[in-house]
């Protein structure tokens, strides 16, 4: 056998260990990053759920004569407002994030309103309709939840795998960038003050 071959077998073997290397860093990240978009579209998706049963909600509270405009304005506004905050899921970023969580949290805060008046309704309060809207309203909050979590957790396990070393040395380089996650809105540690008029 020729001495030179030795160096070349071993310079391949190096180069093609280098190679398999950075090409499973690069296709473990692909599939975690599409992982976390697709949980996304999961979010959005039960969002939508959401904006679809306020929009019907919205409809059959119309339908009372003497209901309060001003509330009902305040949750057609800020359901507009929500479903035009989008994200690109390419490029999800904290600041999107804060956006979308704020446009969401002004129509939850709307809908809170709206649920609260409809108290002083008999009528609507017995209305077979406006009940199961409701009821699909209440799911679908848990629905969002859940969504979140398992969004957060994919965003989780792509953002370790590019940050990890020696990972963190190709995932620039492959251009792979942190994602934002959800977080709790400002204020949200704090117990809401419940207070009860007799």
């Amino acid at each position: 056998m020729k001495k030179w071959l030795i160096p070349v077998i071993i310079i391949v073997v190096v180069v093609f260990g280098l190679y398999r290397w950075a090409v499973g860093i690069n296709n473990t990240a692909v599939t975690y990053e599409e992982n976390a978009k697709t949980a996304w579209a999961d979010v959005e998706s039960t969002y939508q759920r959401r904006n679809d049963l306020i929009g019907n909600l919205v409809k059959t509270v119309q339908g009372a004569a003497d209901f309060e405009k001003s509330t009902l304005t305040d949750v057609i506004e800020a359901r507009a407002k929500a479903t035009s905050t989008t994200i690109d899921p390419t490029n999800i970023t904290p600041e999107q994030l804060a956006a979308f969580n704020q446009a969401q949290s002004g129509l939850s805060s709307a809908l809170s309103r709206l649920l609260v008046t409809v108290e002083r309704y008999p009528e609507l309060k017995a209305n077979q309709n406006f009940l199961e809207l409701q009821s699909q309203l209440e799911g679908t909050e848990n629905r969002i939840n859940v969504a979140r979590d398992r969004f957060n957790e994919s965003v989780n396990t792509y953002n370790k795998h590019i940050k990890i070393f020696p990972n963190s040395l190709l995932a620039g380089m492959f251009g792979f960038e942190e994602m934002g996650r959800f977080s709790a809105d400002a204020g949200a540690e704090n117990a809401p003050d419940v207070e009860f008029d007799f």
